[in-house]
């Protein structure tokens, strides 16, 4: 099983909430991508869109302090 240090995803992230529901909706797009081109993989979506934030693949847009 692959370990994830959560602190260092969480780095720069205003909160963990932002954090979780950026993965859970990447991974949701994953899934489904890999559903419409019929990929068979063994690698989970949750790790595949860690890994794409951790790399700084994609970005977690979070609202400003005004807008909560």
């Amino acid at each position: 099983m692959k370990k994830v240090n959560v602190d260092d995803l969480f780095e720069g992230k205003a909160s963990r909430y932002s954090l979780v529901i950026g993965v859970a909706k990447r991974a949701r797009q994953i899934t489904q991508d890999f559903a419409d081109r019929e990929v068979i993989t063994d690698d989970k979506a949750v790790l595949l869109a860690i890994d794409e934030i951790k790399n700084h693949k994609i970005n977690i847009l979070e609202p400003e302090d005004a807008d909560l």
